[in-house]
């Protein structure tokens, strides 16, 4: 049974079983992501990108796009880590409760985010005291 319960609410059974497709569909959709990354990766090599005798800016283009394919490749491997995650949650009946304060997540943001952990305040909490993992440290 896909009952998760949170907090003081608790997700309904069709609550939980829209999050619970959206996550299965979105796991699809990354896994599928993540094998044409792949592909493309191995198939567009940084040596032919910038091509047998490249100059300086033909190099820097070259890793540019190398570091670009890299970077998307680490963000969906990100994302089906916390899509892994909030699967073991749904698994477990702990899908949809606050990592932090035990409080209820709320079905409109588990909708944006099905992967997500805290509740709004304390993911805005979160982001104050420890920033984001794409902010700026200057």
């Amino acid at each position: 049974m896909l009952l998760a319960t949170v907090g003081r609410m608790a997700l309904t059974q069709q609550q939980t079983q829209k999050l619970h497709t959206t996550i299965e569909q979105r796991r699809e959709a990354l896994l599928s992501e993540l094998r044409e990354d792949v592909e493309r990766v191995r198939r567009d090599r940084h040596e032919e990108l910038a091509g047998a005798a490249p100059d300086a800016g033909d190099e820097s283009v070259a890793t540019l796009i190398a570091d670009l394919d890299h970077a998307e490749v680490d963000r969906d491997l990100n994302e089906l880590r916390d899509l892994e995650a909030a699967r073991s949650r749904l698994a477990e009946g702990s899908y949809g409760v606050c990592a932090d304060c035990g409080g209820d997540v709320g079905y409109e943001r588990l909708k944006a985010n099905p992967a997500a952990v805290r509740c709004i305040a304390c993911q805005t909490r979160h982001e104050k005291t420890y920033g984001t993992v794409s902010g700026s440290s200057l």
